[in-house]
């Protein structure tokens, strides 16, 4: 099956040759997000609460595009640097998702840049 790719203009360059999302059929996939600016440059250097804000806006900005909502997601992959970081990411997280709660694991991982501290990658079902 054919897939479409989502690049939402709004964003910078991705870093690396991938889109920050792709569509097949009524299902989204989001690509891991970090807290990137323009030029790959860390928003939000030591807050992961911000950097997890950051990375929730950039996932809804994405699904939107493809005619998703952050309601329809139905799994969220996490990635978090330091463990410690667990129960402001909790905090913030329950923000975005405030009636049924999607699937998902959390791990401790090494991230792509070394002030990042929070990626999350995300699939949605539409419909």
């Amino acid at each position: 099956m054919a897939f479409e790719p989502i690049n939402p203009p709004q964003f910078p360059a991705p870093i690396a040759p991938y889109s920050a999302g792709a569509k097949a059929g009524n299902i989204v996939y989001v690509s891991g997000v970090l807290a990137l600016g323009e030029g790959g440059t860390v928003l939000h250097v030591g807050d992961a609460a911000e950097q997890t804000r950051h990375v929730l806006k950039v996932i809804k900005v994405t699904l939107e595009a493809a005619g998703a909502t952050m309601a329809d997601i139905a799994m969220n992959h996490i990635f978090l640097k330091n463990l410690d970081d667990y129960p402001v990411f909790n905090q913030v997280y329950a923000e975005y998702f405030p009636g049924n709660k999607p699937a998902r694991y959390c791990i401790k991982a090494e991230l792509v840049k070394p002030e990042c501290l929070v990626e999350i990658a995300s699939v949605a079902h539409i419909g």
